[in-house]
């Protein structure tokens, strides 16, 4: 069913809010997909948006062979609150060779699981909004956050007052509060990068990198 590109289609089986998010992402990008659900409604609801979408029980490996699942490369398991078929799905993908496979957990038990049974990759969407959620209305100024591993994040804040009308070099906030700012975007204007020359305007975004305890406390200064 897919065809051969040079970014390769997606499978993704489950087109509630985040699997039908990913799939429409994932088509923006110019991506192929094929979505699978077991309810009729949300295929229909899907089948206009997405390249190809099928009413099926992905937990059937007669059914996910008949859909070419053995042909893809890379699959987002999005099953919404049936553990038991989020897991047998990702089995099969991985027993039907899929390499590349994303799937959404509830909790880290399930996470665990889905792990052994072969995704490569385990996502936490409603923990990891929560953890975003909240990281945003601790840092006055934060908005937008992402954190990786190792306790280190980068983050999207407006300009502290103490850098109005300096360049990053003058006010040496790298040295003061340990965090490195990458980029910056002056209202109607694109994000650039950031040197140690970039001037500082009040209403001035910055991109900013660092351990997760020092972005905070960057964010919360006036």
């Amino acid at each position: 069913m897919p065809q051969q590109t040079d970014e390769g289609p997606v499978l993704v089986i489950g087109l509630g809010r985040f699997g039908s998010a990913v799939a429409q992402t994932l088509l923006h990008l110019d991506i192929e997909v094929l979505g699978i659900d077991n309810d009729a409604h949300l295929v229909q609801r899907w089948a206009d948006a997405l390249t190809h979408t099928v009413q099926a029980d992905s937990t059937d490996e007669a059914v996910l062979r008949q859909l070419g699942a053995p042909d893809f490369t890379r699959a987002v398991v999005a099953i919404g609150s049936n553990v038991e078929a989020s897991i047998l799905t990702t089995s099969l993908l991985h027993d039907l060779g899929v390499e590349d496979i994303w799937a959404k957990a509830l909790t880290a038990e399930h996470g665990r699981i889905l792990e052994r049974v072969g995704a490569a990759h385990v996502v936490f969407p409603e923990r990891d909004m929560g953890t975003r959620v909240a990281h945003l209305v601790h840092g006055h100024r934060m908005l937008d956050y992402i954190e990786f591993d190792d306790g280190f994040a980068v983050s999207k804040t407006s300009a502290p007052e103490e850098a109005y009308n300096r360049t990053l070099g003058e006010s040496e906030l790298r040295r003061k509060y340990d965090v490195t700012v990458v980029g910056i975007k002056r209202p109607g204007e694109d994000f650039t990068y950031a040197t140690a020359d970039t001037a500082v305007h009040p209403g001035d975004v910055l991109v900013v990198s660092g351990k997760i305890v020092k972005i905070e406390a960057f964010a919360r200064l006036p």
